[in-house]
């Protein structure tokens, strides 16, 4: 192996990165902590945390699991030092690991897991061009955002079980359920069959870290950003027409609790700190959040968001929405402070979703939902000859985040990708845990 780590600057995994996940390989296959270096390396924290030699870290049992946890529960001070070491490390004129050492894996040896056991799941609702979106298709523009909307992050929470992590050949079910018998006289009832509205949502979502606050204590603005150890790119599957029956009064049931697809490298905010910007909201003022809401540094990061489809006899994927991070009303810190405003205990591992990502215009609303409006568009899948209203069997969605300024190196989350299988088809478990493939 030659050193320094040769490093493409076109690669999503610079040293400015230098992204979590958890890996295994066919010589090894306990699942271990890895650090993505460009496209051909992974580190293998377990070994260099045995072998010593990371600078104020040295050996370091959080850094030997099987999963991100116990990591992810230290303070951020010690996230810090270990990113820091980590890109001494690879900053050194020699290589310093060990000739026969497994310091360093080939990424292409190696099988990706889920990075953590998630605990509890939670998805937001806090972009206002989607809000505004679907209000307006269900209420009309003079209703389109609920009175509580600008006063609090809207959220619900979700199912920790059905997240499954991105693979080339990662797939999901089309769900089955009650579906409105007649889509204008819901008193008609229901029936039961194949969701027909299947969606995507393109989201994010932050992993919290750090110690758990008591039960009855708040995490405050100015404590947020040291509960958030990283970012994923994150697909909500969404099953709109069983939603549209189900979810009066108390919100999605079924519809979301189905399948929800998360990349598999976790990206850390201080790889995203050169990449802070405004959100598109650019401030809050109409109205003024409440005290314990206002962020001093109200602000987002740049990253830019896109989603392709490659349906059955397309011969390659096609974008379908560009759109940003920076499309947040409700930041992250915000949505974390006020998942636990009532005391509520927020735990390493926890994943917070950050809601559809839709922007000002139609190439970047975040699903096809607003892709169609409801049914009353098609979208061209590029020059494929292929039209979408809603997702078909034999779709391949994939949703993709980077990063990139001048002067500094690029930053990316891998692929979050998955194939949406008929009704009623079978699934296996994957090479990887949390992977889920055709049987």
């Amino acid at each position: 192996m030659s050193w320094p780590l040769a490093i493409s600057p076109a690669s999503d995994f610079s040293l400015q990165n230098l992204p979590y996940g958890i890996y295994s390989t066919d010589s090894d296959p306990s699942p271990r902590i890895g650090v993505a270096v460009g496209d051909d390396f992974v580190l293998n924290l377990k070994a260099i945390s045995q072998a010593g030699i990371l600078q104020n870290v040295g050996a370091s049992p959080y850094l030997e699991t099987t999963t991100l946890n116990d990591f992810m529960g230290q303070e951020a001070s010690v996230w810090k030092t270990v990113r820091s070491s980590l890109q001494a490390l690879l900053s050194s004129p020699t290589s310093p690991f060990p000739s026969s050492s497994t310091c360093v894996e080939a990424s292409s040896s190696v099988t990706m897991h889920l990075p953590c056991t998630i605990g509890d799941y939670t998805d937001f609702y806090s972009s206002r061009e989607h809000a505004t979106n679907v209000g307006t298709m269900f209420r009309g523009p003079d209703n389109a955002l609920q009175p509580n909307w600008l006063h609090l992050p809207v959220g619900y929470h979700g199912r920790a079980s059905s997240i499954f992590l991105s693979g080339s050949d990662a797939a999901v079910v089309r769900p089955s359920g009650q579906l409105q018998k007649n889509a204008t006289e819901p008193k008609e009832g229901s029936t039961y069959g194949p969701c027909r509205l299947c969606d995507f949502e393109l989201e994010m979502a932050i992993f919290v870290g750090g110690p758990t606050n008591p039960p009855g204590t708040q995490v405050t603005m100015d404590e947020a950003e040291d509960r958030i150890f990283g970012f994923v790119v994150m697909n909500d599957w969404s099953a709109r027409d069983i939603q549209k029956w189900e979810y009066v009064p108390l919100g999605p049931f079924g519809a979301k609790n189905w399948a929800t697809t998360i990349s598999p490298w976790v990206v850390t905010p201080m790889a995203l700190e050169p990449f802070k910007c405004k959100t598109s909201a650019g401030e809050q003022v109409d109205p003024t959040p409440l005290p314990y809401l206002i962020d001093k540094n109200y602000g987002s990061y740049d990253i830019k968001l896109g989603v392709d489809i490659q349906g059955d006899g397309m011969a390659k994927p096609e974008r379908v929405v560009t759109s940003n991070f920076a499309n947040l009303y409700w930041n992250v810190k915000q949505q974390l402070v006020h998942h636990s405003v009532t005391g509520c205990n927020m735990r390493a591992g926890d994943l917070l979703g950050s809601g559809t990502i839709s922007g000002q215009t139609e190439d970047s609303f975040g699903s096809m939902l607003e892709q169609c409006w409801k049914g009353t568009k098609e979208v061209k899948l590029g020059e494929s000859g292929q039209i979408r209203k809603f997702l078909k069997d034999g779709d391949v969605v994939n949703m993709t985040g980077t990063c990139e300024k001048e002067g500094f190196g690029k930053v990316g989350f891998g692929n979050c990708m998955a194939k949406v299988l008929p009704a009623g088809s079978k699934l296996k478990a994957g090479a990887g845990n949390g992977t889920w493939v055709e049987a």
